[in-house]
């Protein structure tokens, strides 16, 4: 069983994420180590050239790793990144994007997540980031 439910990571965007909740975004499932998050498409996420700004994937891709790392340690709000890569491997096609998260390594004191960006609908990736939470002592 993951530390925390969909519905709860969904009420955290809502009431203490709300950079994330005016962007529509939302968690589609959660477990014990992973997590798979929504952002709905929207026109005003697109650059010229017609394809998903970077910046929306970035956040969706934290956002999905907050997640993954609240799915092992529980409802620590306070767990903040420390350190974050991305790279953008395929233009994101105007449509939902969805973030599949998991866990790769869990300490006292840091998890590691890694995830893949996908556009709905299309198989190949369109980013890849790796990162690091920090949990802190309680």
């Amino acid at each position: 069983m993951p530390a925390i439910s969909v519905e709860a990571f969904n009420e955290i965007i809502r009431a203490d994420l709300t950079w994330a909740f005016d962007m529509g975004m939302k968690a589609d499932e959660i477990g014990k180590g992973t997590a798979v998050l929504r952002l709905p498409y929207r026109s005003s996420m697109l650059r010229p050239g017609g394809v998903i700004a970077g910046p929306m994937m970035m956040a969706l891709a934290d956002a999905c790793m907050f997640a993954v790392a609240l799915s092992v340690i529980g409802e620590v709000k306070l767990a903040v990144t420390t350190s974050f890569n991305i790279n953008f491997l395929h233009r994101a096609s105007p449509g939902d994007l969805l973030a599949e998260g998991s866990i790769l390594k869990l300490g006292k004191r840091l998890a590691v997540a890694d995830v893949v960006v996908h556009s709905e609908g299309h198989e190949r990736p369109v980013a890849h980031a790796t990162g690091t939470y920090s949990i802190p002592q309680l």
